[in-house]
């Protein structure tokens, strides 16, 4: 699919402001898209980001919608506030989402709270779910759709958080092998993107180094390289129901049970 068939196509991305849905909202935007900006709590980043994006092209068109993603009814109002004031999504990138406690890989299951798991499955799978399911029906209707969730390394190898994020990002892939299956004949495709660990945003501002040992490349990533492969997803019109995996494996000479918390 060549970048003049996205000119002109909306864009929802979730989680927008931090580092990975600002580096894809801005690759989109460079293929002629208008975007959809979701935020929690960064309201002037949030339009900062807007005013950027509109001088990306004359026909992008950018807007901020606040919501908290994990009450469900937010999740409802952001889907009809993007629709009122910009239309239907042609493109969703499902990319918000939490860590909840942080007990790593050598806590106990005891230390999260039934009360801490469901916050955090609410954010990262229960809203995805929703603007999945809000937003599928007009892209089967116009035969044309890119959803994309934002996984984790961590749903394949329980990650260095704990059981409720690896759990809820595990989800995830149940979730995109059914969308992907049912609605290919539609002209929508669905995929996932399942970064280690990304620099340059909150979930990892100060990772320490012994986590970058973990890595095959021995260096953490950057959310443009996330984004990179998000634009190809959204351009690709025939990859469906993959998981993307950035540097994936993990050492075995380097277990998660060696790092100290």
């Amino acid at each position: 699919m060549s970048s003049e068939t996205l000119k002109g196509k909306l864009a929802l991305i979730t989680g927008c402001t931090g580092g990975i849905g600002r580096a894809t909202s801005l690759a989109l935007a460079r293929l002629g898209c208008s975007i959809a900006i979701h935020y929690h709590s960064a309201e002037a980043k949030a339009a900062a980001l807007a005013d950027e994006l509109k001088a990306a092209g004359a026909q992008v068109d950018a807007k901020a919608f606040q919501a908290d993603l994990s009450k469900i009814d937010d999740v409802r109002r952001l889907h009809a506030d993007v629709v009122a004031q910009m239309g239907r999504p042609d493109i969703l990138f499902n990319n918000a989402g939490i860590t909840g406690p942080r007990i790593g890989p050598r806590g106990n299951i005891e230390d999260v709270s039934i009360e801490e798991f469901e916050r955090t499955w609410t954010t990262n799978t229960g809203q995805a779910f929703l603007l999945t399911q809000l937003c599928v029906p007009h892209m089967a209707q116009q035969g044309f759709g890119r959803v994309i969730f934002c996984s984790s390394v961590a749903a394949a190898t329980g990650g260095v958080i704990g059981p409720q994020y690896a759990s809820s990002k595990s989800a995830l892939h149940g979730l995109m092998h059914w969308v992907a299956s049912r609605y290919a004949k539609d002209g929508i495709t669905c995929n996932a993107v399942a970064p280690a660990l990304i620099i340059g945003t909150e979930m990892m501002a100060n990772p320490p180094d012994e986590h970058r040992k973990l890595i095959p490349v021995n260096r953490f990533g950057v959310p443009e390289e996330v984004a990179s492969c998000v634009e190809m997803l959204v351009t690709n019109a025939y990859m469906t129901n993959k998981v993307g995996n950035l540097s994936h494996v993990f050492t075995a000479a380097h277990p998660f049970t060696s790092i100290k918390y």
